[in-house]
């Protein structure tokens, strides 16, 4: 028997264009009901989606979780109150950063715990994020320091191409040990940087020993790279019918439906009602 649903939100729950279908949320309400956890496990902030949560039925609700930034915070959605932050070293933080606002074509993000803040910002990355209500403040320079003492979750790089996006992960590695992050690739679009050992999938464990569910009592549903970990780490992987090859290979199931035809309903209603 499933207990935990763990959901990838951009381009596996969400539509194309950001919003939650109303079959979706339906589904999702009957889940919970019946005492299955719904945990949004996400590359975005928790801040981004409260709206979706809300329509979910599980917004500031005790007893539910929220899973951010690719595994870097682990939330109970009552008051957004942290459980676990795996943040990113400074100086990691600090050279990864640098090396994307070298680069002119780079729209370099770095995540605070609680904000998202853009240097070099490009019109086609801001206008995908304001369809998800992502809230951004633009970097006016490349200073870092001014992120002292604050919780560095992930910075992440939006290029135009697959070859850009892979060459800036051989000149940030060249910088950094690899040894030292976990580089995911997402939306067909970022190449993102968290810790080592930092992913989706050590935070969905990590989320389920805390509530006494095993890994195999656990379902997890992704569409791209940075879904890989927590469909490895559970009893039942999902793909929804976009998902890239990668993510198909090792799901156990591959839904009928693509993202924007209620993929997730799917997924409910075959393993859950």
């Amino acid at each position: 028997m499933y207990k935990m649903i763990v959901c990838d939100l951009d381009e596996t729950l969400m539509n194309d264009d950001g919003s939650l279908s109303a079959k979706n949320a339906a589904a999702i309400k009957e889940a919970t009901a019946k005492g299955i956890y719904f945990v949004p496990n996400s590359g975005r902030s928790y801040t981004s989606f409260q709206n979706d949560l809300e329509t979910m039925g599980l917004r500031d609700r005790a007893g539910q979780y929220s899973i951010s930034y690719n595994g870097g915070l682990i939330l109970e959605n009552k008051n957004n109150r942290p459980l676990a932050v795996n943040a990113m070293p400074f100086e990691i933080a600090k050279t990864i950063f640098e090396t994307g606002a070298a680069n002119p074509e780079a729209a370099t993000h770095v995540y605070t715990e609680d904000a998202l803040y853009i240097y070099n910002p490009i019109s086609e990355d801001s206008d995908y994020l304001q369809n998800r209500g992502v809230k951004f403040t633009e970097m006016q320079t490349a200073d870092f320091e001014q992120f002292q003492g604050q919780n560095i979750m992930k910075v992440i790089m939006a290029l135009p191409s697959v070859e850009k996006r892979k060459q800036m992960r051989e000149v940030v590695e060249s910088q950094v040990d690899p040894k030292q992050l976990t580089v995911t690739f997402s939306s067909g679009r970022y190449v993102e940087f968290n810790p080592a050992g930092i992913n989706k999938g050590t935070a969905a464990v990590q989320l389920g020993q805390l509530l006494d569910i095993k890994p195999e009592e656990i379902i997890a549903a992704g569409d791209n790279s940075n879904d890989l970990s927590m469909l490895k780490a559970v009893g039942m992987p999902v793909s929804v019918a976009n998902g890239i090859d990668a993510v198909k290979d090792v799901a156990r199931y591959v839904t009928s439906a693509d993202n924007n035809h209620d993929a997730l309903a799917e997924v409910i209603a075959k393993f859950i009602l």
